[in-house]
């Protein structure tokens, strides 16, 4: 339970401090004294935006702390988030001048998300503004869920859903992915196999070059060798028998000098050098023919690389090679894209049975709950003066999953006998929402671990009787659990285990907004100004204390 609040240079409030008990705690004030101030700086101990402007004295800080009761069933969320558990628990906001904030649990630094987490279990404030979520269909399922006892399950299920959403963009992105790449993949498979059917690794330029010339060249090639052969082998004059006389006649004179010896051993060198090169011409020329379909093959070839050489811009065979496997990396990626996307789609197929098992699961709780709902709900409605109200709630089932389901859901509404069922947005008025609201509320209270509720002003255009018995209706509340409600309904006020006065003073020539508990006395004045107006009567003093019995 909330059992103190400080906040300290906020808006209108220089220092405030106030402590606060079980039960039913009453706050009431003139209309502009600081009611909404004081929750303002509470809805910064729910993690809300902080705003520099809700500084009083910009030169300094700005701080809100909240006091709780705990019981040892925090303890675990505590210790998750490396918190020092207190059962006397301080959450403290601090907002400085620049507009940074900071959050304090127990001393110790926190992120806003912990604190939003933490706050969200403690206390639930919601202002009259807030009725319109009443119409809205994410309150309308935490409704019905709250009395189907679908707390952790609904959890489970948008978890698994968020998975399934991230699942299903990241598929969309890949098939994105591989539909702009198919787009060109036909053009560069076929360029692939282009660079894989030219056999690049057993190509080698120069020799296949030379080849096209031996055979482009052969009869030019086989008449000149056959002309030299004949020179070496002519009778008389051939240079065969001419080399070996003119060996022959300079071994003779070898020994009787050094130097013709020197020459002698180079004739004879260059002489087995000279017989080697006609072995060898030999050799070639029995390679020689005139073949015109392997010329045709050769020129083929040639005329390919030479094709890749200007279709890729590239000037060796080892830039076609490089481009031949960058290629075929990417063909390489189209494959494991593909097969990624496999293993995606099978992810949401099982993620999709998951989705069908709980979403199955939310509604048949859900329809056993409605029930329930509908009876306590029209219960509240005629002890708020609402005798012929009927509610409904109607679930209708959907093709695709959403954040609640599989299912949508619509509250519908009648004040009067003899009218139509509509959607409750269009069937409430002002004073009637104050009341389904505060049903709701009390039913929700019913089937939550929520320690501290805070409703402000939700009996707004009611009075009379009916005020009568909302006050009735939040006595009743407030048996289990803290109530904090701000009214300006005499009724309601005169309910109160604990009533409090939100006042607005000049201070040294400055306004200034403070809260004070108001004892049996005070609190009999507040109830017979709150009927009569400024000045209390006699009157207004007597029905006061009627109404405080």
């Amino acid at each position: 339970m909330l059992s103190r609040i400080f906040i300290q240079n906020f808006a209108l409030i220089d220092s405030l401090e106030i402590t606060l008990n079980k039960g039913l705690q009453v706050i009431t004030g003139e209309t502009g004294a600081g009611k909404s101030i004081i929750l303002g700086a509470l809805r910064l101990i729910l993690g809300e935006r902080a705003d520099s402007k809700s500084i009083q004295n910009s030169e300094t800080k700005s701080i809100v702390e909240a006091e709780f009761h705990l019981n040892d069933g925090f303890k675990n969320f505590f210790e998750e988030n490396d918190l020092d558990f207190e059962k006397h628990t301080v959450i403290r906001r601090e907002v400085l001048p620049t507009g940074k904030s900071r959050a304090f649990v127990n001393d110790v630094p926190t992120t806003l998300d912990t604190l939003k987490n933490l706050s969200s279990q403690l206390i639930d404030i919601h202002s009259q503004f807030e009725s319109s979520h009443l119409f809205e269909e994410e309150y309308q399922f935490k409704i019905i869920d709250g009395l189907s006892a679908n707390k952790k399950l609904i959890l489970d299920y948008q978890k698994e859903f968020a998975e399934y959403k991230k699942l299903q963009k990241d598929l969309r992105d890949l098939k994105k992915q591989l539909s702009e790449g198919n787009k060109e993949s036909d053009y560069k498979s076929f360029l692939l196999n282009e660079l894989l059917e030219a056999n690049l690794d057993e190509v080698d330029l120069e020799d296949l070059q030379n080849s096209i010339n031996k055979n482009e060249n052969a009869e030019a090639i086989t008449e000149n060798l056959s002309q030299i052969f004949a020179k070496l082998d002519r009778e008389e004059i051939g240079m065969l028998d001419s080399f070996n006389e003119i060996k022959s006649k300079l071994s003779k004179v070898a020994s009787l000098s050094h130097e013709f010896s020197l020459l002698n051993q180079r004739l004879e060198e260059n002489f087995l050098e000279f017989k080697d090169i006609i072995f060898e011409l030999q050799n070639e020329s029995e390679k020689i023919e005139t073949n015109p379909e392997v010329l045709f093959e050769l020129n083929a070839k040639l005329n390919r690389i030479n094709s890749l050489f200007l279709k890729h811009q590239a000037k060796s065979i080892s830039e076609l090679k490089e481009i031949r496997d960058q290629l075929s990396g990417e063909q390489s990626g189209f494959e494991e894209l593909q097969h990624y996307i496999s293993e995606i789609e099978k992810k949401i197929s099982d993620s999709e049975k998951l989705l069908e098992r709980d979403a199955a699961e939310l509604s048949k709780n859900r329809k056993k709950s409605i029930p329930i709902f509908i009876k306590k709900t029209e219960t509240l409605l005629k002890q708020l003066g609402l005798e012929k109200a009927k509610i409904e709630v109607e679930l209708s089932d959907t093709e695709m999953f959403n954040d609640f389901g599989k299912e949508q859901i619509q509250l519908l509404f009648q004040a009067n006998s003899g009218f139509p069922l509509k959607p409750i947005q269009t069937a409430i008025s002002g004073g009637e929402r104050s009341r389904v609201m505060l049903s709701i509320k009390k039913l929700m209270a019913e089937n939550a671990e929520l320690p501290t509720l805070i409703l402000d002003e939700i009996d707004t255009g009611v009075s009379g009787k009916v005020a009568q018995e909302m006050g009735n209706v939040m006595q009743e509340m407030a048996k289990d659990m803290q109530l904090i409600v701000i009214t300006h309904l005499a009724q309601v006020a005169a309910k109160g285990d604990n009533n409090y006065k939100v006042l607005k003073e000049d201070v040294s020539g400055k306004t200034q907004s403070t809260i004070i508990p108001l004892n049996p006395k005070e609190k009999l004045e507040e109830i017979a100004q709150l009927l009569s107006g400024s000045k209390i009567t006699d009157a207004a003093l007597k029905q006061a204390e009627e109404l405080m019995k």
